[in-house]
């Protein structure tokens, strides 16, 4: 009886810790799609930094410009700043080949999973902005 409990135990804790790396890999494939879709993004942004600096001036839609401008610039240094911090908190094998997290890197993979998502809507509605402000 005793081994049929232990080999059970096992079992569980087998699949509990296979379980637990599928989502730490599927956790970093997310973070590392969310940050392949926004990153095309820079190129656009850097186009539209520039319009939007053709158009600054003094007046009050001079000056709408110049903030939609600093939001695109803010947004891309964000993004830059992202990319640094998580490449020194992983490892290229962690990102690349779903190596599994320390309880560490995984609250952090966490904590990279909800700035990713905020980075995302910041360059998005940069751009959304500086589009529209554009089309005027």
């Amino acid at each position: 009886m005793k081994k049929l409990a232990l080999f059970v135990a096992f079992t569980l804790a087998i699949f509990a810790f296979s379980c637990n790396s599928k989502q730490d890999t599927t956790q970093m494939k997310t973070v590392m799609a969310v940050h392949d879709e926004v990153m095309p993004e820079m190129g656009k942004m850097g186009r539209l930094v520039g319009e939007l600096s053709s158009k600054e001036d003094s007046t009050e839609i001079g000056l709408k410009y110049k903030a939609a401008r600093k939001d695109l610039q803010e947004a891309h240094k964000s993004m830059m700043d992202w990319m640094q911090n998580f490449g020194s908190r992983f490892t290229a094998d962690e990102i690349l080949n779903g190596k599994e997290l320390t309880k560490e890197k995984q609250l952090w993979l966490n904590e990279e999973e909800e700035k990713i998502e905020n980075l995302r809507e910041q360059i998005n509605g940069s751009i959304k902005t500086a589009e529209e402000l554009l089309k005027k």
